[in-house]
């Protein structure tokens, strides 16, 4: 029995021997083992958590041991394949199914903690590829998988100074027109998507599935952003498409978590819908990108507090970036509207995702977003009032219901103008 560290490890570990590598190159570990059945794993203490195909945990790390196997397409989409382990799978013919070139290099288990002396085993060139940058499949059988379109994006996003091989990508775009993307399953794709969003580079990675087609097929609401123009006075970028960029690498260069990322995605997808004989104006595009994120959300099984931070975000972002033309009732309705009275935490990430909108515009990626400031200060002076004492004084006075509520946002406003 013989056992491998392979895939993302060893590619993250060659690439900190080099000074241009990105400090967020970062990677589990994983094993390959060669020459050894379910049996013997589980009688040397290897817990068997593996449903399609056998994968263990160590007994004292609780990292992931894989027996080397193949796998056979057997139908169309993610789950359509056959996979083949025994003691006769080779380390060979175990890479030979991985993605990407740069994901499929090993070295042995007992050279794995001095990876900068180790034995580099490399049969597709993936060492060469790191060098040049280039992000290239092993083999045809990458085009067996849809999924691995959407992974290639996602390294595109994490290694922003890749290229994708030219024969990578004809490979992709003819996967997408045999309908291959048309079989990807809604937890496979909001996996990669999210993790994509979380990339250094997030555009990188809408650049890529736009290039091949696969956009228009998984995201065809950010795909038809493309194209579409804005008011210059507002937006010098012109282009919706390339603010959408623009707006999701802020979120990143501001270190936005997951629910913001999404939120700037989806905040400006009505724009795509604008009738023609109106551009470059976009008149009630919060509403359709509302429901157009809904329809997103829903499509890809997307978890709730992201669809609810951007609904929020897409309803009232234009009002959050006017907001310093608001007087005190104004604002207070506005903070009502963005539930930021009960949930303060949120409207900090809503506050952020507004943020980025404003500052992913060209010419404008430093300037400050004092909106964030006035509102976070007014949301502070709100929470002061004692609501309680305000219900409590509506009761004596025999007010019921609505009326209470009126009396308590009317001691919040006057909170906020003294």
């Amino acid at each position: 029995m013989d056992i491998y560290l392979v895939g993302g490890a060893v590619r993250d570990a060659l690439l900190q021997q080099d000074a241009a590598t990105p400090s967020s190159a970062h990677s589990d570990r994983d094993w390959v083992v060669v020459g050894a059945s379910p049996q013997q794993m589980q009688a040397l203490g290897y817990l068997p958590v593996g449903r399609d195909f056998p994968v263990f945990l160590h007994p004292h790390s609780r990292e992931e041991y894989a027996l080397a196997r193949t796998e056979r397409k057997t139908a169309p989409g993610y789950h359509g394949f056959a996979f083949h382990a025994e003691p006769g799978v080779t380390l060979e013919d175990d890479l030979a199914r991985r993605d990407l070139t740069i994901n499929a290099m090993a070295v042995a288990a007992d050279e794995a903690n001095d990876l900068g002396r180790a034995k580099l085993i490399d049969p597709h060139g993936g060492q060469r590829d790191l060098r040049d940058r280039v992000l290239r499949h092993v083999t045809s059988a990458f085009e067996e998988d849809p999924v691995r379109i959407l992974r290639l994006a996602r390294f595109a996003a994490r290694f922003p100074d890749f290229t994708v091989a030219p024969e990578t990508m004809a490979l992709m775009q003819s996967m997408v027109a045999h309908g291959e993307a048309d079989h990807l399953v809604p937890e496979r794709v909001w996996q990669e998507l999210s993790r994509g969003l979380m990339e250094q580079r997030p555009s990188r990675m809408f650049e890529v599935l736009r290039e091949c087609g696969a956009l228009a097929r998984i995201l065809p609401e950010v795909d038809r952003l493309w194209g579409v123009p804005q008011r210059a006075d507002y937006h010098p970028e012109i282009d919706t498409g390339v603010h959408a960029m623009m707006v999701m690498d802020m979120s990143a260069r501001l270190r936005a978590p997951l629910t913001v990322r999404y939120a700037c995605l989806c905040h400006d997808l009505g724009k795509g819908t604008t009738p023609a004989h109106v551009l470059p104006r976009h008149i009630g595009h919060e509403q359709r990108s509302v429901e157009l994120l809904h329809r997103v959300s829903e499509r890809w099984r997307v978890p709730r507090e992201c669809r609810e931070l951007a609904d929020v975000v897409a309803r009232e972002h234009g009002n959050l970036h006017r907001s310093g033309d608001l007087d005190a009732a104004a604002t207070v309705r506005l903070l009502e509207r963005c539930d930021a009275i009960r949930r303060p935490q949120r409207f900090d990430e809503i506050l952020q995702a507004c943020e980025c909108d404003a500052r992913g515009r060209l010419g404008h990626e430093d300037n400050p977003y004092p909106q964030a400031i006035r509102l976070s200060d007014a949301l502070k002076t709100v929470l002061t009032v004692d609501t309680a004492s305000a219900a409590q004084e509506a009761m004596q006075q025999g007010k019921r219901g609505p009326d209470i509520a009126k009396m308590v946002h009317s001691a919040r406003v006057n909170a906020l103008k003294h």
